[in-house]
């Protein structure tokens, strides 16, 4: 699709006074005569335009924070996680900041290769990754492939002899290190009986480092871990980095390798609310490079190369979703509601872990007083709730423009066609300029799929 720029608004300098809206909102966020401007654009005039639901990119956010882990650690350390939200778009400035990419699926490859990935800087993962994207993998020599369980390992051994029959294919082994963390168990993945990794605890994960050995066409580079999401603290990350370091030692001396990677994943928590704490790329590269360089002293082993996948700490911040108020009413017990024009559709978070968002107007009316309102979607379910007791004005009505921050990551991503709604436009903004980088669905495009009977 070919890009569409838009000039909002000719006085630039003006447009960037007034109060800066600070987290969770862009860095460049703020708030002129009750109006909310971002990347320079008013937030009103990009719904006059474009409509609503909307989704808005600050790329100057998006770009700045992918800088600040390329600062952080040496580049070719930090791989964007494309499931947190990828596009054509986002591949090119993921790929202009120098990070390389972990992907999830065939297509998530093929965007990432087609945008101009070194094969070399993409990490394949997946629990259940199919033969075809297996064999993709092999054939375009993806960097790094992660194990997620024994089946993959003869398999991929077997591909990777056909289509790189002189270069070994690089591979992780993705291990649990038992350690619980985060807001709601199903984003808890470091943790034993669930679906990811193989376990430290019970023997798993040093039975599939053997059997990689045994296998001339994999090259085991590292290991890999993933503790879960929305993690706030240090602590977990350094646990992950003693757990592993040890495993290590004990491959030392069982094997007598010492492996030159280590893939701690991502789960950078980002600020979703006022107050709401989150990690600084420098901080957290600071202390788990002091603590891996420090385990490994310990245990007379070289010190691994780090490698971390934000995604969510890159692109969640950047976005904000832009919604309309199409009903308000109160109940029998007094909880008022304000039904909007997107939901779940767009947003499952809420429904799927009780995510939880600051919302507010685009535009005040006033100095209405803030009363709790439950805000819901559109959608035929008792548990389509984008959130439950937000503080909005007094004198909300139907159509006014709420505006959600930090909506960039996994929304959009995780988006469906639910009551053929449709999925919502997104547009980048920069220096003033508009630019829609993906057009509303339609019915046309919901439709295109079915084919002809009789």
């Amino acid at each position: 699709m070919s890009l569409r720029v838009e000039l909002l608004g000719e006085e630039s300098d003006e447009r960037e006074t007034g109060a800066v809206l600070g987290s969770p909102w862009p860095a460049g966020a703020r708030e002129q005569a009750g109006r909310i401007v971002v990347g320079g654009v008013d937030l009103g005039e990009l719904v006059e335009r474009f409509g609503t639901p909307l989704y808005v990119l600050d790329e100057a956010e998006f770009r700045s924070r992918a800088a600040a882990y390329a600062r952080a650690l040496p580049q070719d350390s930090v791989r964007y996680a494309a499931k947190a939200f990828f596009s054509p778009t986002l591949a090119r400035w993921v790929r202009e900041e120098g990070l390389g990419v972990d992907v999830c699926s065939a297509n998530e490859l093929a965007l990432a290769l087609d945008a101009g990935f070194e094969p070399e800087r993409i990490v394949l993962h997946g629990v259940a990754k199919t033969h075809e994207e297996l064999e993709t993998a092999t054939r375009e020599h993806v960097g790094r492939i992660v194990i997620d369980g024994f089946t993959e390992i003869a398999h991929l051994a077997s591909l990777a002899g056909r289509h790189r029959p002189y270069q070994p294919q690089g591979v992780y082994v993705r291990v649990i290190p038992g350690i619980a963390v985060g807001h709601h168990e199903a984003v808890r993945t470091g943790i034993e009986d669930q679906q990811f990794g193989l376990s430290l605890a019970d023997g798993s994960a040093l039975d599939a480092v053997t059997r990689i050995l045994g296998q001339a066409h994999l090259r085991l580079c590292g290991l890999h871990c993933h503790l879960g999401s929305q993690i706030s603290t240090i602590e977990p990350y350094l646990t992950a980095v003693d757990r592993l370091t040890a495993f290590l030692a004990e491959l030392h001396v069982r094997h007598g390798i010492q492996l030159p990677e280590l893939d701690l994943g991502g789960g950078q928590a980002i600020g979703y609310r006022p107050g709401d704490a989150s990690l600084r790329p420098g901080e957290f590269a600071a202390a788990v490079t002091a603590r891996l360089r420090e385990r490994c002293a310990e245990h007379g082993l070289a010190v691994p190369r780090l490698v971390i996948e934000p995604g969510r700490s890159i692109v969640g911040p950047a976005g904000i979703a832009l919604y309309r108020v199409l009903a308000v009413k109160t109940s029998a017990h007094g909880i008022r509601f304000a039904a909007v024009d997107g939901g779940m559709s767009d947003n499952p978070r809420p429904a799927l872990y009780h995510a939880a968002y600051t919302i507010r107007p685009v535009a005040q009316h006033g100095g209405a007083p803030l009363r709790p309102t439950r805000v819901v979607g559109r959608h035929c379910e008792a548990g389509d709730v984008l959130a439950p007791e937000a503080q909005l004005p007094e004198d909300l009505r139907a159509g006014d423009v709420l505006a959600v921050p930090a909506s960039g990551a996994y929304q959009l991503s995780m988006s469906s066609a639910y009551n053929l709604v449709g999925r919502p436009p997104l547009v980048a903004v920069r220096d003033g300029l508009a630019r829609l980088i993906q057009r509303r669905e339609t019915l046309a495009d919901l439709t295109s799929r079915e084919g002809a009977w009789g």
